[in-house]
């Protein structure tokens, strides 16, 4: 099954076709019962909470490589100051 994919905005981009594969997931069945109520997609409100949480795992891993650059530069910079800072004009 092929779809349009969802970009982060919430558009959809036809030129750019994304593999979708069906999954089962288990939700609180009065929360199910209340989103179909009201005619929420639960398949897109599903891939929209996940990608959240795929983007929020990702920055923590990022942020764990990175901390001890982060570190060095932070350092760097309280000790030497901002790069070109003599030659800001504000």
């Amino acid at each position: 099954m092929i779809h349009a994919q969802t970009l982060p905005t919430g558009e959809s981009s036809p030129s750019q076709p994304v593999r979708r594969k069906r999954t089962n997931v288990s939700l609180p069945s009065d929360l199910l019962d209340r989103a179909k109520e009201i005619g929420v997609n639960i398949s897109r409100a599903s891939e929209r909470g996940l990608r959240e949480e795929v983007h929020g795992a990702e920055v923590r891993v990022w942020v764990a490589e990175n901390a001890s650059f982060i570190a060095e530069m932070n350092a760097r910079i309280e000790r030497d100051g901002l790069p070109l800072d003599e030659r800001r004009i504000f």
